[in-house]
This record gives structure tokens, sequence and C-alpha cells, in this order.
């Protein structure tokens, strides 16, 4: 038997659990009991999840375990947990999204094309996880933070991020418009891949914006979420916006050194205008890519202070266009201030839009000419000016006494790598003066995940952030 406590199989990494799961010492039914337990002592401070699917997780489960016994070994992620936010669909569940506007949504048809991706390799749907409504915001109300449950888990995908870091599950599915999984996996202390654009099908997904929008994993570790990304990646040709590069294994580069590789490091825009603790951290954990073997190379990039205001733009003009209709037909249906915002931005001229649009395609060149002209394989910036705010004054506070609302400082460094579409992936790299995890991103070029898990796995496992806990669970 395994010495871990059946309470806390939970923890386990996927490939930890894969390991005894194939040695017998474990079965994928304790590892769902476990979740499904954690869930349940856990709801009352952490409010992350929508609907938990037990009944379901527990039969499938046992499913699972009938086939390895028969060795049927679907891969890594066979008999694992995962979380699946509430605007991704999950067949028999209503996708309401957040929103009242679909608290009386029809059971979806059908699985989201990552939920069936995810079944057919064997992982088990433990049930749905908050969201902002409609993708569109940073706080995800209720779930909290684990770390400190007065605190915002980020957002949107704020209920996958909060029950990873509560080891509920290693791997839950997010999504990413203007940084929603690399927003909440950085205040939650948690691994974010945001994939390439098009790497991963978004059929099934409520969009919020249909040329940022980008599905991906929330995990526990860097491995784990290359392993989640193995399975969800691929064409699909029945998502329009699906790109046909071909598969490509995201794992094949784990467990290396850096030597070699060439990492740059982006100052300007990304170190305007952040607290004190971000700015020093960030700087701290430079050497240890050196030390790694990497070398570290000084670069400029102006334009990423205007690759984010041309992300907002498009984001919300094209959100108004998902929209404009079911709000017309059921206004109160929607929060306030969702409803406000997509009114505001109806009056923004197309002009405007298509100008946003024309900029860009010179800001991804741009980028593309700095990786060309410094031969690099990365860049790393911290992946927001702040950590995780207080639930009830959301709002990110400087050390100079200034205040700058959570929506605008989470999105401001972020949404530059939804503009340029390039794959980014953060990971927790150090805490606060209040014991709050702070993330950094390391973005690569196009189609180039491998790389950056690589690079986002050494610095993981040299800085050995994983061995904190979360508050919420205790020593």
């Amino acid at each position: 038997m395994s010495p871990i406590a059946s309470s806390d199989l939970c923890e386990l990494s996927v490939g930890e659990a894969h390991r005894l799961m194939r040695l017998g010492e474990i079965s994928p039914v304790d590892l769902v009991t476990s979740s499904l337990e954690r869930i349940e002592a856990l709801e009352p401070s952490l409010h992350a999840w929508v609907e938990v699917l037990g009944d379901q997780a527990i039969d499938a489960a046992r499913a699972a375990e009938s086939a390895l016994l028969r060795g049927d070994d679907l891969g890594p992620l066979h008999g694992i947990p995962v979380a699946v936010k509430d605007i991704v669909d999950v067949t028999g569940v209503p996708t309401r999204c957040g929103s009242k506007s679909r608290e009386h949504a029809a059971p979806a048809a059908e699985d989201a094309a990552v939920v069936t991706a995810l079944r057919s390799a064997g992982a088990i749907v433990l049930g749905k996880t908050v969201t902002q409504e409609f993708a569109a915001g940073v706080i995800s109300p209720p779930a909290r933070n684990p770390w400190d449950p007065t605190r915002i888990p980020g957002g949107s995908s704020g209920g996958s991020a909060s029950a990873v870091a509560a080891k509920v599950c290693p791997i839950a599915v997010g999504t990413d418009t203007g940084g929603s999984i690399r927003i909440p996996a950085s205040v939650c202390g948690v691994a974010g891949l945001k994939p390439t654009y098009g790497r991963v099908s978004k059929r099934g997904i409520y969009p919020l914006a249909w040329s940022l929008d980008t599905a991906g994993p929330i995990a526990d570790t860097v491995e784990d979420a290359a392993l989640m990304l193995n399975v969800i990646q691929g064409f699909d040709p029945l998502d329009p916006l699906s790109t046909n590069e071909p598969w490509h294994d995201v794992t094949e580069e784990l467990g290396r050194d850096l030597k070699g590789l060439r990492i740059g490091v982006v100052r300007d825009h990304f170190l305007q205008r952040v607290q004190g603790d971000v700015a020093s951290t960030f700087e701290l954990i430079l050497p240890t890519f050196a030390e790694l073997g990497a070398e570290l190379i000084d670069v400029n990039w102006p334009e990423a202070a205007s690759a984010r205001a041309a992300g907002l733009i498009i984001n919300r003009i094209e959100a108004v266009a998902v929209h404009d209709d079911a709000m017309a037909a059921n206004p109160v249906g929607y929060a306030r201030e969702l409803r406000l915002r997509n009114q505001a931005n109806r009056l923004y001229p197309a002009s405007g839009y298509l100008r946003a649009q024309q900029a860009r395609v010179y800001i991804r060149e741009t980028v593309a000419r700095l990786f060309n002209d410094h031969r690099l394989d990365a860049i790393v910036v911290p992946t927001l000016p702040g950590t995780a705010a207080p639930a009830d004054d959301t709002f990110v506070t400087y050390d100079d006494g200034s205040r700058e609302s959570v929506g605008f400082a989470y999105t401001r460094l972020c949404t530059v790598f939804n503009l340029t579409g390039q794959p980014a992936l953060s990971v927790n790299a150090g805490f606060d003066r209040n014991g709050l995890p702070i993330g950094i991103t390391i973005a690569g070029r196009p189609f180039q995940e491998a790389r950056i898990c690589r690079i986002g796995q050494a610095f993981e496992q040299s800085v050995k952030q994983l061995e904190r806990r979360p508050a919420l669970l205790g020593d």
C-alpha cells in the first residue's frame, strides 16, 4: 500500500499518480474519492465550484480502474481528475458562464472538443468551476484564493486555478483572452499555459473575443501542464480558427538544462508601475536562469505598451458583437458591470477597431524581429504588476500609495501575448511580504510550447516554490 494518506492522494502530480496507479498502489477511484472529499471540506471557504459531478466522476473512475486491470492504459492522464471552467461544455450540464442570463440554459448536448480529448485520454471530469461572467473579468466571484481566502483568485479562470492551488486536482481547463489563464495562475501560485493561438480547439467554448480566445491548462506543475496540452492540442476541422500546425510533443524537452538557450529580459512596459515586491522578486530570480545554463540578454520591446492597448480594443469590441443580441433581449440578466461595459463599447467607432487590427499585424512583426535579431528562445517578464487583491477592495495598491483597478492592472502585462498570439507560461517565482504568490511569464516563439515548458520546469524545480502550501491547507 502507498504510504500517502488517502485524504492526500489528490495532492499527487499527474506523473506521481500515473506511476502509483501502474504499480497498483492506488486506483482512479482512490484519487477521485480524495478529490471529492477535499472539495466538500474546502468549499465553505473556497467557493471554486459551480457544480460537482460526484456520482459521474466515481462511475468514470471505476471504468478507468477496470480498464487498467485489463491492461488498457490510455496514457498519463488515465484516471486523473480534472476541473472544467464553466464556459466549456460538458455533456448533460448547463454551461451557465457565471451569468444569470443563462441560469435556465439547457444541458450541453455534447462535450467541448477539449473535454472530449481529455476523456479520450482517460481523464475524469470532477465538475464545473467558477468563472467571471462570460469570462469578462479578473475577479471570479464568489471564488476565493487558497493562499488567503479573503482575497480573489484572479480570473476569469479563477475557480479552476483556485481548485488546482488547493490541490483538489492536478489539472484544470482554463481559457485566456486577455490573461485569464495566467492571471489566476499567478495569484494562486500555480502553472498556467496559454498555448499559441489556434493550437487548441475552441469548439464548445462560449466565446469572449474570437480572435483572441485561447483554451489551455492550469496545473500544479509545468510538467502537468505539458502533459495536459499534449492531449488537448491538435487541429479541429470543425473549428474554423483552429490551426493545422502539426502536433508536437510538448514534453519532449522536459528534464533538460538550459545550456545553449538565449532568454531575453524585457523591462520596458513590464516593470513600469509594479509593486516593489514584484520588481525585486523578478530581479532576484533572473540569475537562476543563468545558473541553469541559459544566456540572459537585456532587450527592449517598446511596442509592448501598444500591444496591450490594441488587444484591449479588439477584446472589448468583439465581446460587444458576441453579446449584443442576447443583452438586448435580456439586459437584466447581465451583471451591471458587464452590461455597462458592453453598452459603452458599442459606441466605439469601427475605424478604431480596424486600426487596432492593423496595429496587431505590426506588433506581431516587431516581436518576431525581436526574437530573430537576438536569436531568442524565449523572453521573461513579470506576469502581473501585483499580487492577489482583497475580495472587498479589488484594487492593486502600489508602493507610492497609488491604486489601480484589478481589471486594468492584471491585464496590462498579460494582454500583450494575446495580441501577438505567441505561447506564454506563468510559473510561481516567489512570494510577497504577505505570503502571496508572485508569477513570472516565459513567452516563446509561436508553436514552441515545448521550449518554454522546458525553461519553466527547470526554473520551477530549481527554486522549489512547490514546497510551500497554501494557508487554507494548513501545515
